[in-house]
């Protein structure tokens, strides 16, 4: 039991006291003060040692589980021996000994902390405002009702002390929640019998004790009843006003009812009066419009049960595409007409199963016609076959997202393009009586042919895979039209669909308003009918929805046919195709389906209809393909090549043969490339192939027969042939080529001794004039085949160093002497092979020119073997005229060693010397220019002077006019007369005063 609660107050009193006033609380039991514990103690140890005497000591041990977490020396917060000795006091505290250790031991000044805000009333200023309307009505709702305790506070205060006085004498075991007289204990407790006696009989202090008993328990039952009539007395207004408000709600209560009774009574009436009759109107509309629905749905069930044998007449007479709109017609109609039909459960996956039927019919149809268009006689015109049959099953296919027939074609084609060469080579072999194609394999009856029968079945094979390309040209643009049309209708549709929706936007919210009516409605005849109709309003409300979608989008499609007409050409035809074969039928359920369903199909279509993307990633593909096509008819082409180049009967073709050949390839691939607008490569490549094969041919025929030549060169002035002139004169003209013919009456014509060019004589040799041919050969063969151009420059500079490595061995090697079997290399050999070399200089510069133009810039690198070789042959001219010098050095060195000033004169020896340089001079007048001429020749008389120097140094003659002095100059006069008297060498200059030393 508790003690009645107090009212406590605020030392001020009254209601101004604080927040406390009204509030109660109740006062601590002195029993249960707070006392003074002792701090838990840890755990024992946990092998403790045996207890001898007080038990405290076992505690007061160590302990290894316990004392790891008590205070040590280390946990310090203050050093002792620094704060015995802070020298900042000035004399020591008084209780230093008696405080008590630890953080507060000495003083120190707190800082604030710099996380802690400092709090102000300002931070309290907003729970203030927010609780100060409360606050002033709760003051004045203790204004309004004072509490009557307030008016005796003291006398409350001191009953309440005395009742609680009263209470304490109550031993707390009865005020105790678990207080059970069924626990022994609490039994013991309460009624302690150790008082009485064990034995039988009752004596006086028994007696005595359970009266006394009795008393204390009378008592303290009196002293709670008077406690609890206490309580009860301060609460006894409460008791009596929630009693009068018992009875007042029992009134309200009965007076509602009575109110509800009435109420329900007048509702009643209303309905018998007035509403059923209206409802059973309502129900039979309801009905009627059901069996309207009814007849309409059974109708359509027999315009779908009709779609089968419809679909099976059009497929008899191949029209896909009107098939496949009545297939999905249907399946819409069973979607979203007559969805749950029992009958109907298995018509879906019959149509899916037709629709996959009709895919697998149209491809196989597709893949027959690619097969009969790509493989029927080239004599026929090379117009689309069928194109309307063609047109119908591209849009058959587009509409059925079966994208991938453009991969059917292609593998057709590369199978026709096999049957061209084949159909080629039969034709060409049952011409050839040489050639049993019974007994000889097809690949060895093209190696069997001669060039020119195997050439002509490669033009015919050209010529087949040129309108092979055209067929399929024409064939891809029908393919390609069909598509864009596509495209382009569906780019249109869009368009009108979003002017449509802009113009039908206040049309759609008036019709939402109208389905909102409608659902309205079907609310309504649920409520009524208990749901009898709930699912035919419902459907009602969304076919009223459905047919103004419908009407929407049939004007949409009006709107657009116009534009549209030329990509659905086929399915507008097959869709009357289909009303015009289905009216016949008992039942024409395919014409109602379209009349009442078109905005269904129109819409199912563009669903089905692929994407933009798809169709102009479509339209690529076919672009595509005929570029495959170009490339599957070169890689044909190039295993025809192959197959012949095998034995290596390419390689060995003359020139011509070659240049025909690749001429033929050239025209094929600018004819395919016209045709399919991009150049295949493939048989380039091959042809660039067998090219680098026959240049290295005909690199090493001419370089062999080069050698060969050189070889039997006796080096001998030869003649040179009309033809060669000819040849000469048309370099000179510009034309760097061999002539297609010989000239008329070049034969009668006599050879003349010189070659002359651009004004200059050249005497040469005959390996020249064929040296000469030969580079123009290599120059015709970049004319005829550009593509070989830098290989042909490689090969012609290779060429021509061998000539000039080969002719240095033969002349100033004297290989010629063994090769040959020459005696001696004579200076007119010298000379007429420097002759040789200048002319071959002078046609470098030519050959350059005319390598360049056929010459990309970035190639011009190649160029710079042309300069390589100019100075190799500059370096040997002049090789050639020092060896024509020290020629005559040697032999005036060992004339002039034996040259003595003495009577008579001239001396033999300078006769010697005159008469050996007019044999050098008839050696090369005729063969060397003037200029070239008079250059040697003062090289040769300084190396005369030289040597006539040293002699006379040697016999000591002087210039000073003695008599041995003028013997000499009667010898030098001599030997000036004698070489000024030479052709073309009047001119002269001898500086014969060097032959003297100058004096000091």
């Amino acid at each position: 039991m508790s003690s009645n609660p107090i009212p406590q107050s605020s030392g001020g009193g009254g209601r101004g006291g604080g927040t406390s006033d009204g509030l109660f609380q109740k006062p601590r039991d002195p029993s249960m003060a707070p006392r003074h514990y002792r701090t838990p103690r840890s755990l024992p140890d946990v092998c403790p040692k045996e207890p001898t005497g007080d038990g405290r000591g076992l505690c007061d041990g160590p302990s290894v589980v316990a004392d790891q977490h008590r205070w040590t020396v280390y946990n310090s917060k203050v050093n002792l021996p620094a704060a015995l000795n802070d020298p900042r006091l000035a004399k020591r505290e008084s209780d230093f000994f008696t405080k008590t250790w630890g953080l507060d031991f000495a003083e120190t000044d707190v800082m604030p902390s710099f996380y802690l805000p400092n709090i102000t009333r300002e931070h309290f200023s907003s729970y203030l405002q927010e609780t100060a309307q409360r606050e002033k009505i709760h003051e004045r709702c203790k204004n309004v009702c004072p509490n009557k305790d307030d008016l005796s506070v003291p006398t409350i205060t001191n009953n309440h002390d005395k009742a609680r006085a009263e209470l304490e004498q109550v031993p707390k075991i009865f005020m105790k929640p678990e207080f059970v007289l069924n626990d022994p204990a609490t039994f013991n407790a309460v009624l302690p019998w150790s008082h009485f006696s064990v034995a039988g009989g009752k004596n006086s202090r028994d007696v005595a004790s359970s009266r006394l008993l009795q008393e204390k328990l009378s008592h303290y039952l009196d002293v709670v009843e008077v406690s609890i009539a206490r309580q009860i007395s301060f609460r006894s207004e409460a008791f009596f006003h929630a009693m009068s408000s018992q009875h007042e709600l029992q009134d309200q209560m009965r007076e509602t009812a009575d109110a509800v009774a009435k109420l329900r009574a007048r509702t009643a009436a209303i309905d018998r009066v007035m509403c059923r009759g209206p409802l059973r109107a309502l129900r039979d509309a309801l009905t009627r419009n059901n069996c309207v629905k009814l007849h309409n749905k059974l109708k359509l069930m027999a315009a779908v049960h009709q779609t089968q044998p419809t679909v099976q007449l059009l497929l008899s007479t191949s029209e896909f595409v009107g098939a496949l709109e009545l297939i999905a017609t249907t399946k819409e109609v069973l979607q979203q007409e007559l969805q749950g039909i029992h009958s109907f459960r298995h018509l879906g996956s019959q149509l899916c199963e037709m629709e996959r039927l009709i895919d697998k019919m149209m491809v196989a149809d597709f893949s027959t016609y690619a097969q009969s268009d790509l493989n029927r006689p080239f004599e026929e015109d090379s117009q689309v076959m069928e194109k309307d049959r063609l047109q119908s099953l591209v849009f058959g296919l587009l509409r059925q997202r079966k994208l991938d027939f453009l991969d059917i074609y292609s593998d057709e084609m590369i199978r026709a393009a096999k049957n061209v060469v084949r159909q080629c080579v039969v034709k060409s072999v049952s011409q050839i009586s040489e050639i049993d194609a019974d007994t000889v394999k097809f690949h060895e009856q093209m190696r069997l042919m001669t060039f020119h029968q195997w050439f002509d079945l490669l033009l015919d094979i050209f010529e087949h895979f040129i309108l092979f390309l055209k067929r399929i040209k024409a064939t891809l643009s029908v393919i390609r039209n069909v598509v864009l049309e596509v495209l382009d209708s569906s780019q249109r549709s869009r368009l009108a669909e979003v002017t449509s929706a802009t113009n039908h936007s206040n049309e759609d919210e008036e019709e939402s308003g109208g389905s909102a009516l409608h659902s309205g409605e079907a609310e309504l005849a649920y409520l009524t009918h208990e749901g009898l109709f709930i699912s035919d309003a419902l459907n009602e409300a969304e076919q009223r929805s459905s047919i103004t979608a419908q009407a929407r989008a049939q004007t949409r499609a009006e709107a657009c046919g116009s534009d549209s007409a030329s990509a659905t050409t086929e399915s507008s035809s097959s869709r009357e195709h289909n009303s015009n074969t289905t009216s016949s039928l008992p039942i024409g359920g395919a014409a109602a389906i379209r009349e009442s369903n078109i905005s269904l199909l129109s819409g199912s279509s563009e669903d089905v209809m692929p994407s933009d993307l798809e169709l102009g990633r479509v339209a690529n593909n076919v672009q595509e393909l005929l570029y495959t096509a170009s490339d599957v008819s070169h890689d044909r082409c190039v295993k025809v090549l192959m197959t012949r180049a095998k034995d290596g009967s390419l390689e060995r073709l003359s020139s011509a043969e070659f240049v025909c050949l690749s001429q033929a390839v050239e025209s094929f691939v600018k004819d395919t490339e016209e045709e399919c607008g991009r150049r295949s490569m493939s048989l380039r490549g091959a042809l660039q192939s067998q090219a680098n094969r026959f240049v290295q041919r005909f690199h090493e025929e001419r370089k062999t027969k080069l050698s060969l030549l050189l070889d039997n060169e006796r080096w001998k002035q030869a003649e040179v042939p009309a033809e060669f002139q000819d040849l000469v004169d048309s370099i000179a003209d510009g034309r760097i080529s061999l002539p297609d013919r010989k000239h008329t009456g070049s034969e009668d014509r006599k050879p003349s001794e010189f070659l002359c060019v651009d004004g200059q004589k050249y005497a040469v040799v005959g390996t020249v004039l064929l040296l000469i041919r030969m580079f123009l050969e290599y120059c015709q063969c970049v004319n005829d085949i550009p593509s070989i151009t830098t290989d042909i420059l490689t090969r012609l500079t290779d060429l021509l160093k061998h000539f000039n490595s080969r002719s240095c061995q033969l002349v100033l090697g004297a290989g010629a002497l063994q090769v040959v079997g020459l005696k001696t290399i004579t200076t007119r050999n010298l000379a007429l092979a420097s002759r040789c070399l200048q002319l071959v200089v002078h046609y470098i510069p030519v050959i350059r020119a005319h390598f360049e133009t056929r010459l990309q810039p970035k190639q011009y690198s190649v160029l710079r073997h042309f300069d390589h070789i100019t100075k190799d042959y500059n370096d040997h001219i002049a090789e050639i005229s020092a060896k024509l010098v020290a020629i005559m050095d040697s032999m005036f060195e060992k004339a002039l060693s034996k040259y003595e000033v003495k009577a008579p004169m001239p001396s033999a020896c300078l006769r010697n010397v005159c008469k050996q340089m007019a044999k050098m001079h008839e050696a090369i007048y005729e063969l060397l220019p003037e200029e070239q001429t008079q250059m040697l020749f003062l090289r040769i008389n300084a190396r005369f002077n030289l040597h006539l120097k040293r002699q006379l140094a040697r016999l000591g003659v002087i210039n000073d006019g003695g008599p041995q002095n003028g013997l000499v100059m009667v010898d030098v006069a001599f030997y000036s007369e004698n070489v000024q008297a030479l052709r073309s060498l009047e001119c002269l200059d001898l500086n014969m005063p060097e032959i003297w030393e100058q004096k000091r």
